[in-house]
Formats: structure tokens, sequence, C-alpha cells
């Protein structure tokens, strides 16, 4: 077994996958379901990048709501206040990856510590926690609301080591987005992307320890 003494996890589209809301999406607006994931996911993503490069911070759950109604609008599709609330809060309720709880169970079974790291809320991580019923695999939930600003800030991986307790070299980042992987590297973290697409890893300078095509074979890899 590897020696590692955490690891840490991303939890938008490493656990947990975002693609999930296109059902509800298509239920409100048929046909429109898996654009609409797919762009709202976008501009999610960007308005965290531009809020930190701005320093105009706001919750995770503001960011969802925001990317949302801009998705509506590009799209051209009506949104009533009560249709936005019942779409953003579908991101407190993501369905995790097939892959995702049989790998955690075997990673909390040789004692590793585990933890999320993510740019969600307290609140918003512990929903998506909760509502899937994997509390008990968590040893911390890490929240970019500690420091008020949002991966790939530098900030938010030295928060991890700090909530960890372990120097970063001795604790594995598993991310399945290339821009972060990227960043925990270049931080400091061995670092194993999920390249869950079969894709080409970001040009930005650093290299993952390993990548692996799902979390059963990061765990393989992590304890053989």
């Amino acid at each position: 077994m590897k020696n590692f003494r955490g690891i840490v996890f991303d939890l938008y589209g490493t656990l947990y996958n975002v693609q999930s809301v296109a059902g509800i999406c298509d239920q409100a607006y048929p046909g429109k379901g898996a654009a609409m994931a797919q762009l709202w996911r976008q501009k999610q993503l960007e308005y965290t990048w531009l809020r930190s490069l701005m320093e105009r911070y706001v919750n995770f759950e503001t960011v969802t709501d925001d990317a949302l109604r801009f998705t509506c609008a590009a799209l051209e599709l009506p949104l009533e206040e009560d249709m936005a609330r019942v779409l953003a809060d579908q991101y407190l309720r993501l369905e995790p990856h097939p892959d995702t709880t049989d790998a955690l169970h075997r990673l909390k079974d040789a004692g590793i510590p585990l933890a999320i790291i993510s740019n969600g809320s307290h609140k918003s991580i512990a929903h998506v926690v909760n509502h899937s019923g994997m509390g008990w695999a968590f040893d911390e939930l890490i929240s970019a609301e500690d420091v008020q600003v949002f991966k790939p800030h530098p900030k938010m991986y030295e928060l991890a080591e700090r909530r960890m307790g372990h120097a970063r070299e001795h604790i594995l980042y598993v991310s399945a987005n290339g821009w972060d992987a990227s960043a925990a590297s270049l931080a400091g973290y061995p670092v194993c992307w999920i390249n869950r697409n079969l894709g080409p890893f970001d040009v930005l300078g650093a290299t993952p320890m390993v990548a692996t095509e799902d979390l059963g074979a990061m765990a393989d890899w992590v304890l053989e």
C-alpha cells in the first residue's frame, strides 16, 4: 500500500456527477436537459474563477444560481423564481459516480483518513454528502468558505494541508478536473487525476503522479 497519510478528494465531477442535474432540467424544459447541464456547469466554474480574480467572493449557492440564470437566458428559456429554486436545489442532491462508494469503502477499510475539499459552501458540501448517505467516509469536509476564495487559488491547497494535519507531500490529492489537478500538483501535492473522459491533461505546466480512468482504479493503485 502507498504510504499516504491521507487522501483529499475534489467533490464536483470527481466523487459526484454534476451532469446528474440534466434529468430535472429535462423535466422542466423537455429536450434541453443535457445542454442546460453542460452550460450551467461551464458558467458555474467560470464564475468561481472570475469572482476569485475580482476578489468578489460569494458562496457557492449564489454562484450556482447566477450560472443557472445565465444558462436560461442564453438558451432563451423562461425561468420563474419557484423553478429556479427547484433546479438550483438539485446541486444539493447530486448523484455519486457509480465507482465512488466502493472505492471509498476500500480506502476507509484500509485505515486511510479521507477528506473532501470543495468550492462548495459548508452547507452545500454537507447536503451533497448526507443526501448520498456517505457521511461515514470523510474525516474532514473542507470548504472554500473558510478562505473566501475558490480553487484553483493557492489558499485552498494550503487549507487542505492545515486541515489534514500533515505535510502536503504526504497527502494524495484526487480530482477529475484537470485544472484542479494541475493546481494541486503545482502546489506540491502528489496527484491522481481521474480521467473520466479519456481526454488530454490540461497544459498548465504540471503533471499528475498518476492518471486513472475511475476511482476504482485509483483505489487499486493506492492499495497495491
